[in-house]
Formats: structure tokens, C-alpha cells, sequence
């Protein structure tokens, strides 16, 4: 069924490596997100080739609260009822340092992996029919920029395969190395493996310290009729600090508080979501938002206290964080940190290889503009 301010693309059957397979490309705005088969986007979700909960369907749709999303598509690829791939696009007017219109992936501030939902084990099927579905619109522009993908994980590497077989290019142009946390250890043994010894002293008698002024507590949310009163607690906590000073704290604007709330809500909802707060006396000093999604984890939002920055409340709320490592479910937490964070970098020593990738779109004038820029933009390294 056709649904309002969707467009539909039936894909030519010779873009398939699979030639019993014809795909169904539609695009749709963003704001309709909700018009989006919840089952399917699910099912899809279910049974991913890698995780991202940044491309949920609760996620996405608290993200309309935000005002960059009015300009979002929608693609998703459709095999008969079944979705196969899922992916946020947008036009850009600008890339790096030249003034050229493109076609990216859509992450807000708050999102931090790109990469698509695509159905596991028809990785390079699927990106040769999301590239056919963007040559034979018309809306798209320039070429495609794609941010925020693993580096050489099962995506990317059916992308490459994709871009191979239809003689493009798909040039890496961008990488980070970020902090991950993934280990057999446990928390104890890990914590002793990874933090110098000289700084687990420190924590310890900082530890002390903090426990002179009143009973130090980690609790976990397990209670649904406290979550509100959690998010009030974590907007707070963020707000009093340097973010409310500046106004870039969640809740100094209403649409990122209700784009958090949506969130979090959402996540818990879909049984995803981990808070954790490490208290003094009935103060939060730390709060810490998890999203799960195994097997992988996703720390989403961090607060802490800077009254009592002097305890460093932000690294004991990560110290209580290693239990995730007890979880059977879960193999490795993705920090969604800056690279060479000063905090998260001296607590998990393994690294997560995240890139942007830049290829052409099909036509004479696209393949020339794609070359061209990207003729500059080495010009600029």
C-alpha cells in the first residue's frame, strides 16, 4: 500500500547480484516515521548485521522532536512485506570546506553510529539496490557521504563488495579510533589490567574521601514507575554544570528535553535501556544512560556533579560501569566518545575503528563532480 508523502521505486531486476530477488525502494519525510510498519522495522532491528540503536525505531522517532529532522528521508528497502534496510538521508549543502550539495546519512548531535540497519547476510545485495534506488531518483545530489559506519565490520565491508562489482569507488576519508570496552575479564581483573596502578590508588582514596561526607550508593533503575524521576534527576544534574551555563545542556532547550524523555522512554519500552547513578546520601553525584542492543552496548549520556568534581564522580560512576562485563548478552559497550577522551581513554583499553566513506552516485556528471572533489579535497591533507 502506498502511503501519503511516500515514493515508491519499483528496482530493475538487473541490479541484484540475486536475480530472483526485486526490491522495492520507498522514501519517505522523517515526520512520518510513524507510518513505518512497527513490526517490520523491528523484525528488521532483530535480525540486523550490526547493531545500532541510533537507527531504532524508538530512537528515530524522538528524534523528530529536533528541528535538523524536518529535511530527513526516509529509505527503506522492502523485499514483498519483509524491510531489508533502513537508512536516514539528507541533502547537505556543504562538504568539508567546499560548497557542494551532497547526499549523507542523517546524525544529529545526539546520534553517534551511522550505520544503516541492513538485513544480516545480504549486505552486498542490498547496498547494490540502495545505490540503484539513489541513481534513479532525482531528488539526490552530487554524491553520497556516509558517516559514522565500523571500520571493516560485516556494512561496510558488503558496501566495498557493492561498490567493487558496479566498478565505483568507495573512498575511506575520514577515521576515529574511539574507546570500547570489550573483554572476558571480569570487572576486577579488568579494572587491574587497564588502570595504572598509580591510579587505582588515587580512586581509592578519593573513594575514601567521598565516603567521609555521607553513604556513597550505586543503584540501578529497576523500577518503571521511577524512570521519570530518573530523567528529571539526569536533566538536572546536566543542567547544573557547564552545559547549563552555556546552554547546550538537554533541557536548556525543549525540543532535546522532549527528543530525551522520547528516548529514553522509548528504550526502556523496547528493552533497552541500562541507568545507573552513583549517590551521596540521597544526592545524585554521577548518572550514567546505557542503551543495549546485543550483542553490543551503546553508553549514551553521562552527568556528574562538578560541586564534587574533586571525587571525580564521573570515573566512579564508570567503575561501577564494568559490570557490564558480568552480562553474558553483551560482548562490548561502544563508548560514543570523542577519540582520545581523557577520561574513558584511561579506563577501557580497547579501540572501535569508526570512518566515513564518500562514493558516487550513477551518471557522467555525478562520477565527474564526485572526482572532482575528491581531487580537492586530497589537495586540502
Amino acid at each position: 500500500m502506498k502511503r501519503a508523502g511516500a515514493v515508491q521505486t519499483l528496482l530493475p531486476q538487473r541490479y541484484s547480484p540475486d536475480a530472483s530477488c526485486r526490491f522495492r525502494s520507498v522514501v519517505q519525510p522523517l515526520a512520518t516515521v510513524n507510518e513505518v510498519p512497527a513490526a517490520a522495522w523491528d523484525d528488521l532491528t532483530a535480525n540486523a548485521s550490526e547493531p545500532n540503536v541510533f537507527a531504532e525505531r524508538w530512537f528515530m522517532a524522538a528524534s523528530t522532536h529536533l528541528k535538523q529532522a524536518e529535511n530527513v528521508r526516509l529509505l527503506q528497502l522492502w523485499n514483498g512485506d519483509r524491510l531489508v534496510a533502513l537508512l536516514p538521508l539528507c541533502i547537505v549543502p556543504r562538504y568539508g570546506r567546499l560548497g557542494v550539495a551532497h547526499v549523507e546519512n542523517w546524525l544529529h548531535y545526539h546520534s553517534f553510529l551511522g550505520t544503516p540497519l541492513i538485513r544480516a547476510g545480504q549486505e552486498r545485495t542490498i547496498w547494490t539496490a540502495i545505490l540503484a534506488s539513489l541513481d534513479a531518483a532525482d531528488w539526490p545530489r552530487g554524491f553520497l557521504h556516509l558517516k559514522g559506519l565500523v571500520e571493516d565490520g560485516p556494512v561496510h565491508r558488503g558496501l566495498a563488495e557493492a561498490t567493487t562489482a558496479m566498478s565505483r569507488r568507495c573512498d575511506t576519508v575520514h577515521r576515529i579510533r574511539r574507546a570500547m570496552l570489550q573483554s572476558s575479564l571480569s570487572p576486577e581483573a579488568y579494572y587491574a589490567a587497564t588502570v595504572r596502578k598509580k591510579k587505582r590508588k588515587e580512586l581509592k582514596r578519593v573513594q575514601a574521601r567521598l565516603a567521609e561526607l555521607g553513604p556513597v550508593t550505586a543503584r540501578r533503575l529497576d523500577d518503571p514507575a521511577q524512570l521519570q524521576f530518573w530523567c528529571d534527576d539526569f536533566l538536572a544534574l546536566e543542567c547544573s554544570g557547564w552545559k547549563g551555563r552555556a546552554g547546550s545542556a538537554l533541557a536548556s532547550d525543549q525540543a532535546t528535553e522532549h527528543f530525551f524523555r522520547d528516548a529514553v522512554t522509548g528504550a526502556h519500552r523496547a528493552g533497552r535501556l541500562e541507568m545507573l547513578r552513583l549517590d551521596l546520601g540521597t544526592r545524585p553525584l554521577a548518572m550514567l544512560v546505557n542503551f543495549m542492543a546485543p550483542p553490543g552496548a551503546f553508553s549514551f549520556k553521562i552527568a556528574f556533579d562538578e560541586e564534587h568534581a574533586r571525587f571525580s564522580p564521573g570515573v566512579l560512576v564508570q567503575l561501577e560501569n564494568l559490570t557490564i562485563l558480568t552480562r553474558d548478552d553483551v560482548d562490548w559497550m561502544d563508548s560514543c566518545a570523542v577519540e582520545d577522551h581523557p577520561m574513558i581513554n584511561r579506563l577501557w583499553g580497547e579501540r572501535r575503528s569508526i570512518i566515513r566513506v564518500s562514493l558516487p552516485l550513477g551518471g557522467r556528471s555525478r562520477g565527474a563532480l564526485f572526482t572532482a572533489v575528491r581531487a580537492a579535497e586530497d589537495g586540502f591533507a
